[in-house]
């Protein structure tokens, strides 16, 4: 898991157009939510050093059913992920062949996976360092081009008392909805337990360590892409980082932009088609998912049939969605999949950490979930219907 991930270069048009220029107060909230999440999973990752993250939490801490719903959640939300990785690599590459460019990556990766072919450390190490670079260049050449205008920033000038109110609450929250799928990739850890070294050490560094990198280099770019472009401008294109190095006349920048963007999501997508495999097989070997998909390949040793099945999914969900939507509908399954992780970590022993975290936690889930738009909240709560039924009726 890249700590500066492609999430930077995907959620602020959305979370722009959901809240305005309120996109730093609900960056903040976003943060908040996240820090009692990644808390909850370290706690929770000590106990269990085991692949499948909160879908093993919540089975061994709250009982079967809600460890299901949770691996549900991931499933269904990161496939979401999956779909907005591929498309933000279209949209950065070529935007008029934005989907056909997605697809492409989603059989190349699913492909990468299946025979084994992971990225190494030295490679993740490569795509941050690449990814912080760009980032950089972006953050420099918008302050230095004397476009930024920081009354950008201010969400109460200029309209009145409507503005005041969206400073105090919903529209915030409905932006770290938003602002919360890009700092969702410290799951991905979690899930691979048992394939990570010594995991009750490493995995409770690494999350919080992830977090607050991503913190940092998020709200340096939020502000730099509100003070270029403003939120409307920040609303309204699919590639706001391309968008800030135009306005700021850095057309020789655009290309390392593009190609950060690209390299960052593809990045970002083979290791969700990981994590989601991964999650997958682990519910089928434990029967609450198709026992089709409980299968190792003998010559490569992966769960091959859930890589597969990942794949086919995602391929269907890139030609039915739009980037937009899937950064929502992933926002409101992966939310609740963090809320029952703070659930869980309410039940460890008072030897195990305060549990005012993860009590900030779970409200924080479940308000800024409830907070994004109607049809992106009933949508989720649809599908994580469908998994209560399937549960009920296997």
């Amino acid at each position: 898991m890249t700590p500066a991930g492609a999430g930077v270069f995907a959620a602020f048009a959305p979370a722009a157009q959901a809240a305005g220029a309120g996109l730093l107060l609900g960056l903040a909230v976003a943060a908040v939510v996240a820090f009692g999440n990644a808390t909850s999973s370290a706690r929770l990752a000590v106990v269990y050093p085991v692949s499948g993250g909160t879908y093993v939490y919540g089975r061994e801490r709250l009982g079967d059913f809600w460890g299901y719903l949770a691996g549900w959640g991931f499933v269904v939300g990161k496939t979401a992920s999956c779909a907005a990785m591929a498309l933000t690599v279209g949209y950065y590459v070529h935007p008029g062949s934005a989907r056909l460019i997605a697809v492409i990556a989603v059989a190349a990766l699913t492909a990468l996976n299946y025979f084994g072919v992971h990225k190494s450390a030295l490679a993740t190490r490569m795509i941050v360092g690449v990814v912080l670079a760009v980032l950089v260049l972006v953050v420099v050449t918008g302050w230095t081009s004397g476009r930024p205008q920081t009354g950008r920033l201010t969400p109460v000038t200029g309209h009145g008392g409507f503005a005041v109110l969206q400073a105090a609450g919903f529209l915030f929250f409905a932006f770290a909805g938003y602002a919360f799928f890009a700092f969702a990739g410290y799951a991905r850890i979690a899930t691979l337990g048992e394939e990570v070294r010594d995991p009750a050490r490493t995995i409770p560094r690494a999350i919080p360590l992830a977090l607050g990198i991503t913190l940092v280099v998020y709200a340096a770019v939020a502000v730099t892409v509100l003070a270029v472009l403003g939120a409307a401008g920040a609303a309204g294109t699919n590639a706001p980082l391309v968008a800030v190095a135009k306005a700021a006349d850095g057309s020789w920048l655009v290309p390392l932009v593009r190609a950060g963007a690209a390299v960052a999501a593809l990045g970002s997508l083979l290791a969700l088609l990981l994590g989601v495999s991964r999650t997958t097989f682990a519910m089928a070997r434990d029967r609450h998912l198709p026992g089709l998909l409980d299968a190792v390949h003998p010559r490569y040793g992966v769960p091959h049939r859930a890589e597969l099945a990942v794949g086919a999914i995602v391929l269907v969900v890139v030609t039915a969605v739009d980037v937009r939507g899937a950064i929502g509908f992933s926002s409101v399954a992966v939310l609740v999949y963090y809320a029952i992780a703070n659930a869980s970590a309410l039940t460890l022993g008072r030897g195990q950490g305060t549990k005012l975290i993860p009590a900030l936690g779970l409200i924080g889930c479940l308000v800024v979930a409830v907070s994004l738009p109607l049809t992106t909240v009933l949508t989720g709560c649809c599908v994580l219907t469908v998994g209560a039924v399937v549960w009920i009726c296997r």
